[in-house]
């Protein structure tokens, strides 16, 4: 037989009210029940831990050094159904978010301090890798969601929602003769070399774009290769060619590079920057950092 919170409890409530018929009524218990379950933890402590007199129930010397750490035992007990209440509702705990460098254009700003304030006491625990990296990461358990741009890799385990659409957009060096333009169709752009993004870290932003050029009728020659856009830029910056990025690639102001509108109707909302994460048995916090923010429409798992 092993001493339960059940007994404690009734003990404790005892030794407060004095009285076995009031701790009854508390207790919404028949006192005949309560008489019997207090009978069985004496038994199974092997000594007598209350006395009836006629000022009523009082506490035997044994009786009061178990009520003192049945006291701390309800006590280390609720703290504990607390917490784990809290964390199963996204409340407490901590969230190990994974996300690529664009998102810290425009959606990170706008979405930490809003998870912030609505779950203050959930420590946030962040990382910057590519869209496989962190891909991997979440499946390894590394990471509890991720942040990434363009399509993520199919995966029946995995769920994700698209929380920010953008354009996809022509970066140009700042004296090349499409950079005075208010807008161009892709296939000014047939002849140029391009800036891409590594088929091997970033294959979904690689596909869209390699999409996006067949459909305007060429196949893009290639130049160099990147992860980031930020790197995407730079190296547009330092004439190695042009490049389409997305179009809150705006932001990363620089003089040497125009950026200029696509007249594609493919081009406009080609992107989605993501929240990806389990799509069993995942972080509640994940749920209410998507809450954070009016997401798009859903998006498979597969897209």
């Amino acid at each position: 037989m092993v001493m339960d919170l059940r007994q404690l409890r009734q003990l404790v409530t005892i030794a407060e009210l004095g009285s076995y018929r009031r701790a009854a009524e508390v207790l919404h218990i028949a006192q005949p029940a309560l008489s019997v379950s207090i009978q069985k933890l004496e038994h199974l402590v092997g000594v007598q831990l209350l006395e009836r007199g006629t000022r009523g129930v009082t506490l035997t010397a044994a009786g009061q050094a178990l009520v003192a750490d049945a006291r701390r035992a309800l006590y280390h007990a609720d703290q504990a159904r607390q917490a784990a209440r809290r964390v199963g509702l996204g409340e407490w705990g901590t969230l190990r978010l994974g996300f690529v460098g664009s998102a810290t254009y425009t959606l990170l700003p706008r979405l930490l301090p809003a998870f912030r304030a609505t779950c203050p006491e959930v420590a946030l625990e962040l990382r910057e890798d590519s869209t496989v990296g962190l891909l991997a990461m979440l499946r390894s358990g590394e990471i509890d969601a991720a942040l990434v741009r363009g399509p993520a890799a199919e995966d029946p385990l995995l769920a994700s929602w698209a929380l920010e659409r953008d354009d996809l957009i022509l970066a140009v060096p700042r004296d090349h003769p499409l950079a005075r333009a208010e807008a161009v169709p892709l296939s000014a752009a047939r002849g140029e070399s391009f800036v891409v993004y590594s088929p091997k870290m970033v294959p979904g932003l690689h596909g869209v774009i390699q999409e996006l050029c067949r459909g305007a009728g060429f196949s893009p020659r290639i130049g160099q290769e990147a992860i980031q856009v930020q790197t995407v830029v730079s190296l547009v910056a330092s004439g190695m060619g042009v490049a389409l990025v997305p179009g809150v690639a705006r932001v990363y102001t620089t003089p040497h590079v125009a950026f200029v509108p696509l007249t594609d109707p493919r081009a406009q909302g080609a992107l989605a920057l993501s929240l990806v994460t389990h799509r069993e048995g995942a972080n509640a916090a994940v749920l209410r950092l998507r809450d954070c923010l009016a997401p798009c429409a859903p998006v498979a798992a597969a897209a």
